[in-house]
């Protein structure tokens, strides 16, 4: 359990181990220890998201350059995934470090927000490809 990453909102934890791989449950764009303020600006909770998978990533010894497979979950997918994109490309530059994506458009999400990002990473050696 990150200590620095906002406390999941159920009954799970920031993170699983199974041998070599990490796998982060849905991290959304609140802030420790603070209720979620509904109407903030998107691109605010994008690189909110961004800071707490950080956040999981390192505390848990895997890291941001780490992650395999990512699925995002927008609430408003014409209006929102622009600008998702460029944030998400100002985060990895480096295109052959960017992990596979997928992102869903969903009716809605636990909490009123607009965005939730699903990791999972390494956390041994590397693999190629």
């Amino acid at each position: 359990m990150s200590e620095r990453a906002p406390e999941p909102v159920g009954p799970y934890p920031h993170a699983r181990r199974h041998g070599e791989l990490l796998f982060l449950s849905g991290v959304g764009p609140r802030i420790r220890g603070k209720a979620f303020e509904a109407g903030e600006p998107f691109e605010t909770q994008c690189r909110r998201v961004i800071a707490s998978v950080q956040a999981i990533l390192k505390d848990a010894g895997s890291g941001w350059d780490r992650m395999l497979d990512v699925t995002v979950f927008l609430t408003h997918m014409q209006r929102d995934f622009p600008t998702f994109n460029r944030i998400w490309e100002e985060s990895l530059p480096d295109p052959a470090t960017r992990p596979c994506r997928t992102t869903i458009e969903v009716g809605s999400l636990p909490t009123p927000i607009d965005i939730e990002i699903k990791v999972v990473a390494m956390i041994g050696p590397e693999v190629d490809g």
